[in-house]
């Protein structure tokens, strides 16, 4: 199970951090992804991590812009969201796949948090 915390409501240029949290102890074992779905639109990735952490991918949208992090001592994953845009407004999921490879691909991972709105006003 994931549980998301963090989004909201920020100006255009501003910050926010997500969090999920896993309740599996394994938590190590899985790859963790991070998608969004803006009003209309389908669900898209932004930013994934290996189990271990030593690599990250990046949506183009989005690179330099998040950063994309776990604390597996923790079973947590982490989304920091800098210079946010309006374009960035979306409801974000995290999840996770029992495997190392990060995909860029949903429909490869298992296990999804509950979603969380993030609205960036202009």
């Amino acid at each position: 199970q994931l549980v998301q915390s963090g989004g909201g409501l920020v100006q255009a240029g501003g910050s926010l951090r997500l969090s999920c949290a896993a309740s599996e102890g394994t938590f190590r074992y899985y790859a963790m992804g991070w998608f969004r779905q803006a009003p209309g639109k389908e669900r898209e990735f932004v930013a994934a991590i290996t189990w271990s952490g030593g690599k990250t991918y990046y949506a183009d949208s989005v690179k330099g812009r998040f950063t994309i992090s776990r604390d597996n001592a923790k079973n947590t994953g982490l989304l920091q969201m800098n210079s946010l845009k309006p374009e960035d407004t979306a409801v974000y999921y995290c999840a996770a796949r029992q495997a190392d490879f990060a995909s860029m691909n949903q429909y490869d991972y298992d296990y999804w948090g509950q979603g969380t709105q993030v609205t960036v006003s202009s």
